[in-house]
């Protein structure tokens, strides 16, 4: 499984990157998670679209799904054009009008998650959990051979994702906050939360992003290695990772 990062802002990108969007790949198999603003653009550097093969959500803020509706007419010039064959499948939650939109034409189909249910795309594995945050919200994890990984996105602090993340090869988890912000923005989490997460459900290798727009970033590191003792870094545009 390799998974590769296309965006990792919180909120809003940064000049020539985006925010949130993880280009998972798979013998064979290329899924998007998450397709924030920006995202499609730099996407493009590490495979074609009409490879995608499917997008799979956590919830429906701008910063999350902002390039969904290009990605979708995208689909359409594709297939007009005969590069794709296949409508693009887009998976969310079906909790609130947002749902509706994932569907265009013939182009893109939507599907409703179900944290009761498992979702299987090739070799992959979904499973999903509620996260804390002011509009529904879900973190993902995927497993496939034996390993896993988990991707955490907007929540506060639940001992839910412990159980949920426990014994991840790779936790991608959302640091929005230095810990001295911890409590003061509902539905996020700071670093040192993050670290404990970690070392709680033993995971072996933590990633923080969806980064917030200010302070030093390489102190959110130090925060979470105040809690967790095993490899910990920071999200950057480009950064992949094996496992």
């Amino acid at each position: 499984m390799k998974i590769t990062t296309i965006g990792w802002w919180g909120a809003y990108p940064s000049a020539n990157e985006a925010t949130s969007g993880y280009l998972l790949e798979s013998e064979g198999i290329s899924v998007l998670i998450d397709c924030g603003s920006g995202v499609l653009a730099r996407l493009q550097k590490y495979t074609r679209l009409q490879d995608i093969d499917a997008v799979v959500l956590s919830h429906y803020h701008s910063d999350h799904v902002a390039d969904i509706g290009c990605l979708q007419y995208a689909s359409r010039i594709l297939m007009d054009l005969g590069r794709r064959k296949q409508p693009l499948k887009i998976y969310g939650h079906a909790e609130d009008n947002n749902f509706a939109g994932l569907t265009y034409l013939q182009y893109s189909t939507g599907y409703a998650i179900d944290t009761r249910a498992k979702l299987e795309l090739g070799p992959l594995e979904f499973t999903f959990c509620r996260n804390i945050h002011p509009d529904p919200c879900f973190s993902m994890r995927i497993e496939t051979n034996n390993i896993a990984l988990v991707y955490i996105s907007d929540t506060g602090y639940t001992d839910d994702l412990v159980e949920f993340a426990h014994n991840a090869d790779l936790l991608l988890c959302e640091s929005s906050l230095y810990d001295e912000y911890r409590g003061r923005i509902p539905g996020h989490m700071t670093a040192g939360e993050t670290g404990r997460i970690a070392t709680a459900a033993d995971v072996r290798h933590l990633v923080l992003t969806h980064l917030p727009h200010f302070g030093d970033h390489s102190l959110l590191v130090e925060q979470a290695r105040k809690k967790f003792k095993g490899p910990v870094e920071l999200a950057t545009t480009g950064k992949c990772w094996q496992i």
